[in-house]
């Protein structure tokens, strides 16, 4: 860790052990809820620090700085996200090509977020993040400090809900992230550069928006870049409170001037459909979403499709509250090599833990199952095991690895099966700012990667992630 790091993370120290409020007054009404730590930073609202028997912990003062008093709702807040987590990787793309690894990513962030009333809001992040010990790290894996982001927002109430618009830098998710999302899993998150414009009145929900996604760059700081040879943007539409669950779909346009795939090469102009519906009822949860894709790549036409689903069953009433899992993924392949169409997946933006942190595998070509059973042996610590087992959808196409990368010699070569692994996982929260995490993961590769040159492999990351 660094010597910068260290010092951020005597923090921590302070922030475990609260200060108690002060007392209160019989009978009286209890005080605002704290803001807790949220994924999206932004949308924390520190303004209940406004009062200041409220301010309980270190460094509250920072949290809430007001400007003008006859401004209601004008302050500035400052925040601070460390990750620190250890790889070691026996066996990166199955060992074709490179050698196992051992090394620390670290991301740092800082943030400053600006209310200059109750419409406008003005936020900045900036991100820092390294690779220690890693050889030759990629674009996701380090980027010396640059604008995470950085965008205007404007907030209003309009036609009976919300209006709410957002200009600049700024990162962009739907639902489990599977196929657009910030890119929290490995060490560097994708950011856009883009408008964006919704309108909520419960239970429904209005998006449109346009982009142009961040490129990354780890020569010098401040050299990320986007530009428009690569542009993303679309319309989507939810519903809350249909039936047990909320519904949702979207359409959208992925745009690339130089795209090249082990079957395409050329300008790409991909039209992408997805619906999800998902809800919780009597114990029962579920998460199910398809995505199709249309358009071409070059001169071939695209004609791929994905589906996700997660689905469980909690036992509420019993100890440690197991949980039954039960993935189920697929993703289309390309099925002719020669012909004119393109069936190879193009999974856009993913997550890179939605399988496993391994990134042994990624969402094309794919099918995948995977039973899992959660359990909560103590409060605030959840463990988690999976078997995961894989198949190509089609021999014509390759293996590919995390996010969309054929695995060499694998293309056109006989067995569907991948492989299996067997994944362990254990999160825990040591309090409202800091977190841990370990996660193991043993993939036994099938044949078609043992022709190719590949063998099994044995990932363990263990990660500690500090907000203030």
């Amino acid at each position: 860790m660094s010597s910068r790091a260290a010092a951020v993370m005597v923090a921590v120290l302070c922030l475990s052990s609260p200060r108690p409020a002060s007392a209160q007054v019989a009978d009286a009404d209890p005080p605002p809820a704290r803001p807790a730590i949220l994924f999206n930073r932004w949308q924390e609202d520190w303004s209940v620090l406004a009062d200041p028997t409220l301010r309980t912990e270190p460094f509250d003062d920072l949290k809430y700085i007001p400007l003008w008093t006859a401004v209601p709702g004008s302050y500035l807040s400052l925040g601070l996200n460390l990750r620190e987590r250890f790889e070691s990787n026996a066996a990166p793309s199955f060992g074709i090509g490179r050698k196992a690894e051992d090394y620390v990513i670290q991301r740092l962030e800082i943030d400053s977020d600006l209310h200059l009333d109750r419409n406008w809001q003005v936020f900045v992040q900036l991100e820092d993040d390294r690779a220690f010990g890693n050889i030759t790290p990629s674009p996701v894996d380090a980027d010396q400090l640059d604008l995470e982001q950085g965008f205007v927002a404007y907030t209003t109430p309009f036609a009976g809900g919300d209006l709410k618009f957002r200009v600049g830098r700024q990162e962009i998710g739907f639902d489990l992230q599977r196929f657009v999302s910030v890119r929290d899993g490995p060490n560097v998150r994708q950011a856009f550069d883009a408008a964006w414009l919704d309108w909520e009145a419960s239970p429904w929900r209005v998006i449109t928006f346009w982009s142009r996604p961040v490129q990354y760059r780890n020569t010098e700081p401040f050299d990320d870049y986007s530009n428009g040879r690569f542009q993303y943007g679309g319309f989507r539409v939810e519903r809350k409170e249909v039936g047990p669950g909320s519904l949702s779909a979207y359409y959208s346009r992925y745009q690339l001037d130089d795209a090249h795939y082990l079957f395409a090469a050329g300008e790409e102009r991909r039209d992408i459909l997805d619906l999800r519906y998902a809800g919780a009822l009597a114990g029962f949860d579920w998460d199910l979403e398809a995505m199709g894709q249309g358009g071409e790549v070059g001169a071939k036409a695209v004609r791929a499709w994905a589906v996700g689903t997660l689905t469980g069953y909690t036992f509420s009433g019993f100890e440690w509250r197991p949980r039954l899992g039960l993935q189920v993924d697929a993703a289309s392949g390309n099925q002719h090599a020669d012909g004119n169409k393109d069936g190879t997946f193009n999974p856009l933006f993913p997550n890179g833990y939605y399988l496993t942190l391994a990134g042994y595998t990624g969402y094309v070509n794919l099918i995948h199952v995977k039973p899992s059973v959660t359990v909560e042996p103590i409060a605030e610590l959840k463990v988690m095991a999976a078997t995961g087992l894989q198949w190509r959808e089609t021999v014509s196409d390759a293996i590919y690895t995390q996010p969309n990368i054929a695995v060499p010699g694998t293309a056109g070569t006989p067995g569907r099966w991948t492989g299996a692994y067997g994944q362990l996982r254990a999160d825990y929260a040591f309090n409202g700012h800091l977190s841990g995490a370990v996660e193991a993961v043993h993939f036994a590769v099938g044949d078609a990667i043992r022709r190719a040159g590949g063998h099994d492999s044995d990932y363990v990351g263990v990660e500690l992630k500090f907000g203030w």
